[in-house]
């Protein structure tokens, strides 16, 4: 009766865990809303830098209004060569986009199936023996450029840049989540490794608050090993690998993949509720495919959208993203995010940004290079200009399904208002109404930067 029972509890606790992520969302409000009476925005460089062996940590001011107001947390991290980013877990789910580099990441869920490649062979030859079992899960990941990987709350995570340049991740930590239940302060737990003696970054890891002849028995090792463990908080958050680190892939990890994309759409989608949770889920996108791009114009730019649809698991995080590029001159037309605000952070090139917001004051009117961050409240307008040399973003959302409202263009408020309604609306004639409603009747999202002709 062990193996039925050992069963059983496996689906449990696979279950509890599926049952957790998929509560139903709560508004994105509590402390936040009193915040967001915002009279003035700006891009911004992270304000904190924090130096390890193996690389660095950059964060943004946390107590900005604007990220008050979203009640978000960015953060840059950059990996050096051979070094290893130490794991650890948060109370909020995060989005990371991969801007530079290549590596590999583990993410471990608890209560899953673990099936994986233990790299035990027999008698020194033949196949490698597979173990199954219910405990944490391993899904091991290798990243690229232009990936845009999704981190549950709670999930513990480590990367390593096994590569020969440096490994750069921005993401953002979305504090405002109803899985987090502490409050809106960044609250990162370490399993390894610490940060003694710099500012806010003062921590220990986990082990190093136990007991340790107590967390010996717990582990039913030597206690000058879980000493080591205790006593790592000197290492920093990032180190050196010291041995040679090596991993397996296995496709058994990840059945869902091989799926059409439409059985994997929820709610509703084809499976049948088991498979259907947060142990087999993708959690990879690459936002530089091209054939996948939802809008592209060769005079205007391109835009490549990831939300619940491309990557399920983002119907749980209630998060998005999306990657986008403007060619010299081009322009994003004026537009609204209807159910999310938008964290922009700039790749490369630059823009001219304009946010409005409710009384028409304009709160942002910015030059935005690489590196920036800014952010666009929930219903304040915005549009941008690219400069000479181009303009290529990442967007983090906080929905999703995000949904924005243009202004200008064949998707438009205004090219579905009656003619008359514009006419009396501005004073204007009939025939400068309908140049508003149709000049740019072939572009949406983006514009290419010549002027149409009015219309007589």
């Amino acid at each position: 009766m062990a193996a039925p029972n050992k069963l059983l509890l496996g689906l449990f606790l696979c279950l509890l865990g599926t049952t957790a992520l998929a509560t139903p969302r709560s508004p994105r409000l509590g402390s936040a809303t009193r915040m967001c009476n915002l009279q003035r925005l700006t891009a911004s460089q992270p304000s904190e830098r924090y130096e390890y062996e193996g690389g660095t940590i950059e964060l943004w001011n946390v107590y900005e209004d604007q990220f008050q107001c979203v009640g978000v947390e960015p953060v840059r991290k950059t990996i050096r060569p051979d070094s290893l980013s130490l794991p650890s877990y948060h109370p909020y789910p995060r989005l990371v986009f991969i801007e530079q580099g290549e590596g590999i990441i583990g993410v471990h869920f608890p209560g899953c199936v673990e099936t994986y490649d233990s790299g035990v062979l027999q008698d020194g030859q033949g196949p490698r023996r597979k173990v199954d079992g219910y405990g944490a899960q391993q899904k091991v990941h290798r990243f690229y450029p232009g990936d845009i990987i999704a981190i549950p709350a709670g999930a513990v995570t480590w990367s390593h840049n096994d590569g020969n340049q440096d490994v750069v991740a921005v993401a953002i930590r979305d504090l405002n989540n109803p899985a987090n239940q502490l409050d809106m302060q960044p609250k990162p737990f370490y399993l390894a490794g610490g940060s003694s003696g710099q500012s806010q970054f003062n921590i220990k890891n986990i082990f190093s608050g136990f007991d340790t002849e107590l967390l010996a028995e717990a582990f039913d090792t030597d206690p000058e090993i879980v000493r080591a463990m205790q006593e790592s908080c000197n290492r920093g958050l990032i180190v050196e690998v010291q041995l040679p680190m090596q991993f397996i892939t296995p496709e058994v990890l990840e059945p869902i993949e091989k799926l059409p994309r439409q059985q994997q759409q929820r709610p509703g989608g084809g499976l049948n509720g088991i498979e259907e949770n947060i142990c087999s889920e993708k959690i990879v996108y690459n936002l530089d495919s091209q054939r996948e791009a939802d809008i592209s114009s060769r005079q205007a730019g391109k835009l490549n959208y990831v939300n619940q649809h491309k990557l399920p698991i983002l119907w749980y995080l209630d998060l998005s993203a999306e990657k986008g590029y403007l060619q010299p001159n081009a322009l994003l037309s004026p537009h609204w995010p209807m159910n999310n605000h938008v964290v922009v952070y700039v790749l490369n090139g630059d823009a001219r940004v304009q946010i409005v917001s409710n009384n028409g004051q304009t709160v942002l009117d910015q030059q935005v290079n690489r590196g920036d961050i800014f952010v666009v409240p929930q219903f304040f307008a915005t549009m941008g200009r690219a400069g000479q040399s181009g303009f290529e973003w990442v967007a983090f959302k906080t929905s999703r399904s995000p949904m924005k409202s243009p202004v200008a263009g064949y998707t438009s408020v205004f090219r579905a208002m009656p003619l008359d309604v514009i006419t009396n609306a501005y004073q204007i004639s009939p025939s400068q109404a309908q140049c508003l409603k149709t000049n740019r009747e072939t572009e949406s999202i983006l514009f290419s930067p010549q002027r149409t002709s009015p219309r007589s």
